[in-house]
């Protein structure tokens, strides 16, 4: 008969994880990165350049 040799060393990283996905944040959860944009300069070029960017693409 042969011995059982030692369990095969496995990359941690290759492991199945079955936690459940809804306990974790995600980045849609958080604030960062929604709309943030420089404070107002009150130009009116600056307002015509946030309206021309934000403008969808069937209002062209």
């Amino acid at each position: 008969m042969s011995t059982p040799s030692a369990p095969e060393q496995r990359d941690p990283k290759a492991a199945l994880v079955f936690d459940d996905p809804l306990d974790q944040q995600s980045s849609d959860d958080t604030d960062g990165g929604w709309g943030e944009r420089p404070a107002p300069s009150g130009d009116s070029a600056a307002d015509l350049r946030r309206f021309l960017d934000e403008k969808p693409p069937h209002h062209l």
